[in-house]
Order: structure tokens, then sequence, then C-alpha cells
């Protein structure tokens, strides 16, 4: 069973944060409420969370403040946000959310088919990112166990035919999700999609260095960053 993405709703007004819902429902993932800057920030200390949609005018903390101390944070640093404002001050305002750390800054209203469209590609790389750290534990439980025995080779020949072939599907789809964000994507999607890319290709050639005959250095994992 695929576990779903949580997606953090920021919003101090209960009828903004029904919208979203409203508008997110479709994605059939997990939408988690935060009625302040403090109280989302509470939900990233112990959550994991695809993207963050967060309103900028917010009472106490607003929500440049809010990006900030998430960016602070080494857990939550990668988080995608998305900031939601309902005033529009020209240039000078959209650079500072973009500066806060932004990846998107969407004014209010929008277009709920847009809205919907761009949290749905951060879901979809969350999803890869989750993908990609399974295959490379299972990996490392191979490493770990050494060379087989005898007995085991069948086994392990087994394990790295479903690891190549679980690695096989992400690839697949993360090359059709590369070729989407080709056509229209925010710069920052478009980075960590390259990003999940270079780890891909690095887990594939750790996994042909463990096929049978690959030479003396089948016992080193080569560097996935």
């Amino acid at each position: 069973m695929v576990q779903k993405a949580k997606i953090l709703l920021v919003d101090d007004r209960p009828e903004n944060l029904l919208a979203l819902e409203a508008i997110l429902s479709a994605l059939d993932q997990t939408l988690v409420r935060a009625s302040s800057g403090e109280e989302a920030l509470k939900a990233l200390l112990t959550d994991d969370f695809a993207v963050i949609l967060l309103d900028v005018q917010m009472p106490g903390m607003d929500g440049f403040e809010t990006a900030a101390h998430i960016k602070r944070r080494e857990r939550t640093r990668d988080i995608p946000i998305i900031f939601l404002t309902a005033i529009n001050h020209g240039p000078h305002h959209t650079f500072r959310g973009y500066a806060a750390g932004a990846v998107d800054y969407i004014s209010k209203p929008f277009d709920p088919w847009v809205l919907r469209a761009k949290v749905s590609v951060f879901v979809d790389l969350y999803m890869k990112n989750c993908q990609l750290r399974e295959q490379a534990s299972l990996l490392r439980l191979q490493l770990e166990g050494g060379q087989p025995a005898a007995g085991e080779t069948k086994e392990s020949a087994g394990l790295l035919a479903e690891l190549s072939a679980r690695l096989a599907a992400v690839e697949e789809q993360a090359e059709a999700l590369s070729k989407q964000l080709d056509e229209s994507a925010d710069a920052a999607a478009v980075a960590t999609a390259a990003h999940l890319e270079r780890k891909l290709t690095g887990l594939r050639r750790a996994l042909d260095a463990l096929e049978p005959g690959a030479g003396s250095g089948a016992g080193q994992v080569p560097s996935q960053n």
C-alpha cells in the first residue's frame, strides 16, 4: 500500500483552509491544517511534508517569518513552499517571497486548476524521492550482507532482480515527470527533478556493480549526491 504524501496548509482564516482542502482533495493526499505560523512549525517538528501552502498575511508570525524559520531548520529546509497572498505590492513584494525561500508566489483569487497542478508536481517529486530512499535502503542491506554463500546465491540474485525491476519503474516515472516539467514548470521543480535523476543514475550504477562478474568494485556504492 502506497503511503500518502502530506501537504501542509497554513492560513489564519478557516474559510481559506476549507477552500484549499476542496481544491486539493482530488489529489487524494493527506491535508494538514495550521492556523498560524507557530502551529505550522509545531507540525513540521514531527511530520514530513511534500509541500507547504503558506499564507503571507497572518497575525503574529507572518508568512515570510514562518518561511525563514522553516528554511533555518535542517529537517525542513528543503520542503517546497508556495506563498499565497491576497495583496500585490508589485515586484518588490514578490521578490521578498522568493528571497524567503518560496518556490512559487500565487496571488488570490487563484485558478484552482493551476494551484492543484503546481502542488501535484511537488507531490510527485516527493513520492519519487521516497521510492528512491526505499531502493537505497534495500541496497544497503544487500551490501551489508557481503558476498552470499553458495546456498544463498539464488536468493541474492532474486533480490537483485527485484531491486532492478523496482528501480526501473521509478526511472520510468522520473523520466515522464521530467518531460512534463520541461514543458512548463518552476525552476526549483526542474532542479529537484534533475537532482532526483542524478540519484537514480548513481543507484543504477550501484546495482550494476552487484551483478555477478561486475568485477572487484562490486562492493562499492557510487556516490548519489
